[in-house]
Order: structure tokens, then sequence, then C-alpha cells
């Protein structure tokens, strides 16, 4: 009785597999608003994933066998839904696992019959307000705009591209193409290739090779991708190994950097653009990569508590400046220790379905706590302070999904991001060398619209003895077009 309800409830909402998308008002006219499976059919038929015969008719009495279902199953899996939708047709996936299984040639066969070539990507518009209180007091101290103004208001455009091609049943290519535009000064980037690897999946083995995302705390540590080899095992308790290169303009300071830079009228007299067009004039731009390895374990079954544990080392002369010790042996020696050796954890507990908190933490066992102006002999003017640690605790509620209309979601959250261990966080309200408070919120307007807010109020990591502040806030507002 059981297999014979489920057949029929596969049947009434997966049937016919198309493109088209029917008004979800009544996406089918002989299936009125009072039958038992009208909600579920109307809301697949809104989110494109089924449809009718050819004559707009849903037959959902229709009596099919499981074999049937199944093969309906397959397609539905591969059109690769997500959000309520993928729910949705893994639990069908699911009830039918044993018909799927004893039919892998025949669902294989419906899977290659999918698009070769699929494409998402999305169209985005940032708008950013940062006040730096360093630059404004050192402005002041220096008795002219020397450093370029302390209000920072930027205006930017992205369109990007994320094809997935398929290989054959094993093998994928991914990339991500990104075109930026500045729509403060009405200028345009060039279009550029940000990722580009393969991917083969085998079961509960993953590799992939190329220009890959840095998938293991990426929100605390790095938001990047990085080029070189990534294997990944497991399911609930998955195991991830990595190795490559990673780029190290784009680090936090960087940022920071470029962000001062591009108004300071001290940095266009002597001609300097950008760090990395000073790494060029220097002569030493080819020097800027690290060698970078990480291996990470995360538990995450679904259930209430989720966790892991990572480690990352790079390997760069840069990370010498990151210790008084490796600077007095680098002066007496030359450059030898050149290490950074993050250890890192996370774990989050889900309260209900709409409510989480979270708590991340990672530190550079090689690089000081402190580290300042009296280390490279200019006197006690300046250090940082607990630079090697980075951590963050966020309460989370809800959150807005793009196919889903009218969904959102809001968080608060307190972030401490050393400089020498959050080289490239991923948060929009507190950043790279700053601690404070975090708050943000998002909603769905539309279908794959959605609007985010974030404000940012705190600190940079600094102590000084000259009178500089190092306040910071910030005013972050996105609206992403996604497809």
């Amino acid at each position: 009785m059981k297999k014979s309800l489920s057949a029929t409830l596969g049947a009434a909402l997966l049937i016919g597999m198309t493109s088209t998308t029917f008004a979800a008002a009544n996406p089918f006219s002989d299936v009125p608003a009072d039958h038992w499976a009208y909600d579920a059919v109307s809301q697949l038929a809104a989110d494109g994933v089924i449809e009718g015969y050819g004559d707009s008719t849903f037959k959902g009495n229709r009596n099919i066998t499981r074999y049937e279902m199944a093969q309906m199953v397959a397609k539905a899996m591969a059109k690769n839904t997500s959000g309520a939708d993928k729910a949705l047709v893994d639990k069908l996936a699911a009830e039918f696992a044993e018909e799927l299984n004893n039919l892998g040639v025949r669902v294989a066969n419906l899977e290659r019959n999918a698009d070769m070539v699929k494409w998402t990507g999305e169209a985005r518009y940032t708008y950013t307000s940062d006040r730096y209180d360093v630059i404004k007091s050192a402005n002041r101290l220096l008795g002219a705009d020397v450093l370029g103004k302390s209000n920072k208001n930027k205006e930017k455009l992205l369109f990007r591209l994320e094809p997935t091609a398929e290989i054959n049943s094993n093998w994928k290519v991914k990339a991500r193409l990104d075109a930026s535009a500045d729509a403060k000064d009405d200028t345009t980037g060039d279009v550029s290739l940000k990722r580009l690897w393969a991917e083969g999946n085998y079961g509960l083995f993953t590799a992939k090779i190329g220009k890959l995302p840095m998938s293991v705390d990426n929100d605390l540590l790095f938001d990047d991708e990085y080029s070189g080899a990534q294997v990944e095992y497991g399911k609930d308790l998955k195991v991830t190994v990595g190795a490559g290169r990673w780029d190290l303009k784009r680090l936090g300071a960087v940022s920071f950097a470029d962000s001062v830079i591009e108004d300071s009228p001290a940095a266009a007299a002597a001609g300097i653009t950008s760090v990395s067009q000073a790494l060029t004039a220097a002569g030493i731009a080819n020097r800027s990569t690290a060698a970078y390895q990480v291996i990470g374990v995360q538990y995450d079954k679904g259930s209430k508590l989720s966790g892991g544990v990572a480690f990352h080392h790079l390997k760069n002369e840069l990370f010498t400046v990151t210790s008084a010790s490796n600077i007095r042996n680098a002066i007496a020696n030359g450059i030898k220790d050149e290490h950074a050796y993050i250890w890192s954890l996370n774990a989050a507990y889900k309260f209900d379905k709409n409510s989480k908190f979270s708590v991340n933490y990672a530190q550079n066992t090689e690089a000081d706590s402190k580290l300042g102006t009296a280390d490279f002999g200019l006197g006690d003017l300046a250090h940082l302070d607990n630079a090697d640690k980075a951590y963050s605790f966020q309460y989370s509620y809800k959150g807005a999904k793009a196919e889903n209309r009218g969904s959102w979601g809001a968080y608060v959250a307190y972030r401490h991001l050393g400089p020498f261990v959050a080289m490239d966080p991923s948060y929009d309200g507190i950043k790279w060398g700053e601690k404070g408070w975090e708050i943000g919120a998002n909603y769905a307007f539309a279908k794959n619209i959605v609007a985010t807010v974030k404000y940012g109020q705190g600190h940079q990591l600094f102590k000084n003895t000259i009178g500089l502040d190092n306040d910071v806030k910030r005013i972050f507002g996105r609206v992403q077009f996604f497809f």
C-alpha cells in the first residue's frame, strides 16, 4: 500500500518533465484547487521543475509502475534542482533507491541526454561605505590630506558566469568568469577567468585539479581560489586534502592598502596606484605566491550539531615578518623561517530549523600575537594586538533563498580577524585586521532576486602612542540577480 501511494504521489509531482513553466495559480487545468497534490504541483510547476502533457493537463490519477516512477525520478535528479525542490526530489530518490540502482545504465543514459553544458550565474550591484578613523586622524596629525579621504564609498557591478561541462558519467569541468565595472566612476574592467578545474566523482570520493575554490575555512580564512589539486572523501564525515599555490596579492593587507592608495595624494605623487603596481616596480611581483597545503575533517550529518578541524600550511618569505624572532634571524642569517602554520576549528548548533549558532576559531602558531614598529627598529610607535588569532561568533535566523520569493533572514556576529591568520576572510561588515560587531539581513523580494544589507562597527587591531584613532564603521549593500 505504501509503495502504491508513493508511486501515485510521485506521478502527480514529476510526470512529463521538460523546460516550460506554467502559471502557479492553476498550473494544470484538470487539477482543481482541492486536489490532494495541488499544493505540491503548484510549487514545482512554478519553479519550472515539472509540467503536464502537451495539452497542458496533468493526469495525476493515472496509475504507473515503480519502474516508470524511477525513470521520472532519474530525470528530476538530472535537472540539479535546489532548495525545497531538491529536498522533495531527494525524498523521492530515497523511496525509489532500489529501482534506481537496478536501472544504473538507464539512469546514466538519461543523465547523458541532459544538457552537456549548463550555465548558471548572477549579476550584482554592491555598495560599500567605509570609514577609517586612522586615516582621518593621521591626516590631522600630518596637517594635510596626505592619505586621502577617510570615508571611502564604492559602487561595483559584477557579471558572473559559472559553466559546468559534462565530460562523462564521472568527470565534469567547472569554471567561473567575472566581468566587473565601477558604477561610481563609470569605468569597466576586463573579463577574467577566476576558476577552472576538472572534478571527478566516484561515490564518496571526489578529485579536483586546476584553479579551484578554497573550500576549507573559506569564511574565516580564505575566500579565494588556488592552483593545485584536492581530494575529498566521505559524506557525513568528510576528509579534504589539498596542495598547490596561492597568490598573496589577495591578502587582506593588500586590499586595505589598495583602498588607501587609490585616492592618496602621496601615493599619486610617488607614481603608485596599487600594491601590485608597487611590487612590479620593485621587481618582486614574482615572489608573491605561496606554497599551500591543507587537510580538514568536517562532520555534518544534518542533525543539530556539526563541526570540524583543519590545518593549513603556507610558505613564503612574507611570513618572515609575522614574528620578531624570524625578523632577527632573517637579518642575521638570511630568510629561513618563512612558514605560516594555521590550526582551525569550527562548530555549529541548530536550535531548530530556523535558528543556528556557529563559532569559528583559528591561530597561526608561527606568528606573534603582537608585532609592531619596535621590532623593525623604528621605536614603539604602534603595534598589532592579538594578530595571530581569528575567531567569529554568529547567531543566524532563517536566511533568504533565491528560489523562494518572500524568504528572509538575519544575523548578528562578533568577529576578531587577526591579520596574520585571517588572510582573506569573506565577511563584509568586519574585515581583515579588525574586530567588532556585525549585523545583517537579506530578503528575496522576487524569485532569484535577493537584497542584502550589513553594518559593521569596531576597531582596527593596532595600538599606538602617537594619538591615531582606530575606529572602523562600514555599510554594505548588495542586490543579486541569479540565473
